[in-house]
């Protein structure tokens, strides 16, 4: 029996290193099960931080401009107030001064850089969207920080290891840019800008005729065309249906970066309905949506004001209206004249006054000439580089960089027309 003795023995020594195996597992599995509890924890915290954060940030870039295109210093305290109306686990966030910014979203370096002390939009004219994207003067985004450090996240298991509580914090940043997806009665006209004839060969905005027909030697050189608005699906545009929508807005939202029912071409009804609506139009000066400005000031039943329009601009590849362009975002223009239908050799019915401008010549042709010259008038020219001629069935225009009311969401491309509501870029 004496030879059973050492089995039985390592019998008993195995049952004792079961035993310790066994009991450092359930260590173990307590340690990953205290770790993923109080992980849990921490995301479900930081979570209802980021959405702090993330509401600060565009409740700041929602207001980040003033009415008279200067940078709205208060954006800041906008940013903290709707931050901190956030709670984290039923504690208040915290929020510092040093913890919401102003300053420059760059899209090519996904970066922010800070900036507190340019106060105005700068002048889009002549500027590239590189040019723009680059600009760190342009004040387009805000960034806000949100905490737990004076009240931080309690640990449960971790507390074996020491470790009582977390500090933890989110960021955001809201980036306001140009006009995109549009609502409902956002643009104002049928009418939508062939992206080619707004801009130059960099890609920065110019000025340019707009004429229904064509601008330039080759007669399918569109610069705009008429539109009903149709997405998804985008049907072919009908005269009646066109000119039906004149001196309205849009009926339906507009999605950027999809086809857009559309056609070139003079469309005689809808061009006597624009001239109509053109004799009777009022700008709204104050950008309260109620017009209050007769561009016809005088009363004698011709336009002797421009004509500001907000317009959906469209990709016209070989400067082309194809049947379903694509909607690429909004740009503000001027109409500074609109000729009536027929032919005029005589030069009857050049303009004598608009805006600034005067020539009250006999001579409507000499009339016509300081309209669109660079020195005298408004600088209009083909997009071949040629100055406008005077055309029948045309509508003469300049896009504009002027602060106008924004609309709709900051996806659209660059044209100069700031958009309402800003998006999360981080």
């Amino acid at each position: 029996m004496q030879g059973f003795l050492p089995v039985r023995s390592m019998l008993k020594d195995e049952r004792g290193v079961t035993a310790i195996v066994v009991a450092l597992a359930l260590l173990l599995l307590i340690g990953f099960a205290a770790l993923a509890i109080d992980v849990g924890h921490l995301c479900v915290a930081r979570a209802e931080l980021q959405n702090a954060a993330d509401a600060g940030a565009l409740a700041g870039a929602r207001f980040l401009y003033n009415d008279d295109a200067t940078v709205n210093t208060g954006a800041n305290g906008i940013a903290i107030a709707a931050a901190t109306g956030n709670q984290s686990e039923g504690v208040p966030v915290e929020v510092t001064g040093g913890d919401v910014q102003r300053g420059h979203w760059c899209f090519a370096t996904s970066t922010f850089t800070q900036n507190e002390e340019a106060t105005e939009l700068p002048d889009f004219w002549g500027m590239t969207p590189d040019q723009i994207d680059n600009d760190t003067n342009f004040i387009n985004a805000v960034r806000v920080v949100t905490r737990r450090q004076g009240t931080p996240v309690a640990s449960f298991f971790a507390t074996v290891f020491g470790i009582q509580s977390f500090q933890v914090s989110a960021e955001a940043i809201a980036y306001l840019g140009f006009t995109g997806d549009l609502d409902s009665g956002d643009v104002d006209q049928p009418i939508a800008i062939c992206e080619e004839s707004i801009l130059d060969a960099n890609g920065a905005l110019s000025c340019n005729i707009g004429r229904m027909l064509n601008s330039g030697s080759n007669p399918n050189h569109n610069t705009g065309g008429w539109t009903n608005y149709s997405q998804d699906p985008c049907t072919t545009a009908s005269a009646s249906e066109m000119r039906d929508l004149v001196c309205s807005g849009n009926p339906p939202s507009l999605d950027h970066g999809v086809g857009m029912g559309a056609t070139g071409g003079v469309q005689t009804d809808t061009l006597q309905a624009l001239l109509d609506c053109w004799k009777q139009a009022s700008n709204d000066t104050d950008d309260d949506g109620i017009p209050d400005q007769p561009i016809d000031s005088d009363g004698d039943g011709t336009p002797d004001l421009p004509w500001d329009l907000k317009l959906p601009v469209i990709e016209c590849p070989g400067n082309n209206v194809s049947n379903c362009p694509t909607y690429t975002g909004v740009v503000n223009l001027k109409v500074v004249w609109i000729t009536d239908q027929g032919e005029d050799p005589d030069y009857s019915e050049a303009p004598t006054k608009m805006g600034n401008w005067s020539n009250t010549n006999e001579d409507g042709k000499v009339r016509w000439e300081s309209f669109v010259s660079k020195n005298e008038g408004f600088s209009l020219n083909n997009a071949d580089g040629q100055t406008a001629p005077y055309e029948p069935f045309s509508v003469y225009f300049l896009p504009v960089c002027e602060f106008r009311k924004p609309a709709g969401d900051s996806n659209g491309d660059f044209y100069g027309n700031m958009a309402q509501r800003p998006k999360l870029v981080k």
